[in-house]
């Protein structure tokens, strides 16, 4: 799949704001895009499946909820620090977006996921958090 840069902000932009009107629609929670907002991902992520049960672990659901929530963090992280997008193809089987930063990349689907089909405890605001450290420091 090969996506200009300017189309994979534009698609990150977009799945961004869907997951601010996706999580108003099904849960009533407002994310206003700061970053006191992550705190909130972290219960909305969990809310998918004590909604939907198993139906939120189904494939093609973890893979939205994942890249929507991802990319609101990630827009987010932009913001604050700075980056870009990319679109990592080095495994065709399983391609994957990261923001890049200073030589550093973020997968914030990735810690999405985590959360969502593997530890419940694992948190993606205190991943965010270290990011922003990381690339603070």
């Amino acid at each position: 799949m090969r996506m200009t840069q300017e189309e994979l902000d534009q698609l990150m932009a977009d799945s961004a704001q869907n997951a601010i009107e996706t999580t108003k629609t099904e849960f009533n929670i407002d994310l206003d895009g700061s970053v006191e907002s992550i705190a909130l991902v972290d219960s909305v992520i969990l809310a998918w499946i004590d909604k939907y049960k198993d139906q939120a672990l189904e494939d093609n659901a973890v893979f939205t909820i994942c890249n929507i929530y991802g990319a609101y963090i990630g827009e987010i992280y932009k913001q604050l620090v700075g980056g870009h997008w990319r679109y990592d193809e080095s495994d065709q089987d399983a391609p994957y977006i990261v923001v890049e930063y200073a030589g550093k990349s973020y997968a914030f689907a990735g810690i999405c996921y985590q959360r969502l089909v593997n530890d419940s405890q694992i948190s993606v605001n205190n991943y965010f958090e270290q990011a922003v450290g990381n690339s603070i420091q």
